[in-house]
């Protein structure tokens, strides 16, 4: 059989683990029908991120004869572009039909392309926002572990970037080879790309003090009822004032703040006690455990048996 030739191209800043990940999974071995190349934009030493460099004995020409192309996550993303050559030759890889997939940070240099713009993308979930404000014609998605437009694809952090990669193995050779690639690495044979991922807090960090005393009250008092006009006498204003100035504060209505507030007490919950799901949801204010794993997998994507058993001491 003919080798899949991969390439993983390393940038400036490039993160160790996300280098690694694709020359680890598609390691050119008896086992495997693909073969690894790691190139630069030049040959020769690139300044990596988190105290390592990389020694790379090829430059751009290396993406010539790839069938798939990795563009690593690297520092500073938001704030650098990546280089023209760097650019024109991912434009014209596509071009040649070459599947571009981009782990983490890496989306950048893929947006930079254009080859993202009207399609759905994700990256790590701190850079989600900066994504979306440099490349508004981007469609981002932060709450995935990896996105399949095709021919370009995109994942979130690091680890996110196994699950990319497994993906990849499953769509050109099978659910077999994929799970003996999983064996070798110790992964997870199989997490959904519509997983959500798992940021600290879904509740969105304020962007203001407006209302901070009302939202730290409502987190006080979120296993009683709560509702608008409740939340509006708090902050001793109209309804109808609060509700249209909590969204330019947050960017959620106050009903969805409310909900992803127990959904983030509900995660605590799991991860630090023994209660069951129904008590769970009591406590939250969520009432039953049916609601709450209604609305825990509308936002985290999973069950809350299955995020406790991930994350639970």
């Amino acid at each position: 059989m003919e080798r899949h030739r991969v390439v993983v191209l390393v940038l400036e800043g490039a993160k160790p683990l996300d280098v690694g990940i694709p020359a680890q999974v598609f390691a050119s071995r008896a086992s495997m029908p693909y073969e690894v190349r790691v190139c630069g934009a030049g040959p020769g030493l690139v300044t990596g991120g988190d105290g390592l460099s990389y020694h790379v004995a090829e430059g751009l020409e290396a993406l010539e004869h790839a069938d798939t192309v990795f563009i690593p996550g690297y520092r500073e993303p938001a704030t650098t572009r990546p280089p023209a050559a760097v650019v024109g030759a991912l434009t014209e890889a596509h071009r040649r039909g070459t599947r571009l997939a981009a782990i983490s940070t890496g989306a950048f240099a893929l947006a930079a392309t254009g080859l993202l713009d009207g399609k759905r993308a994700t990256t790590h979930w701190h850079y989600t926002k900066a994504l979306a404000t440099r490349h508004p014609a981007v469609t981002v998605d932060e709450n995935v572990l990896f996105v399949d437009a095709g021919e370009v694809l995109t994942s979130a952090g690091a680890a996110s970037g196994i699950d990319l990669c497994l993906h990849l193995v499953r769509r050109d050779h099978g659910v077999g080879l994929s799970h003996h690639v999983a064996r070798r690495l110790v992964a997870a044979p199989y997490r959904s790309g519509g997983q959500a991922q798992y940021v600290p807090r879904s509740v969105p960090e304020p962007l203001g003090d407006l209302f901070a005393g009302t939202r730290e009250w409502a987190l006080r008092h979120l296993a009683e009822p709560l509702t608008l006009q409740s939340l509006a006498r708090n902050a001793r204003v109209s309804a109808r004032t609060f509700s249209r100035r909590f969204v330019e504060d947050t960017g959620y209505t106050p009903m969805q703040w409310v909900l992803r507030a127990r959904v983030d007490l509900a995660r605590e919950l799991l991860e630090r006690s023994d209660l069951g799901v129904e008590q769970i949801a009591v406590r939250t204010g969520l009432g039953t455990g049916a609601n709450l794993r209604l609305h825990f997998h509308r936002i985290l994507g999973t069950s809350p048996t299955e995020y406790r058993h991930t994350f639970s001491a």
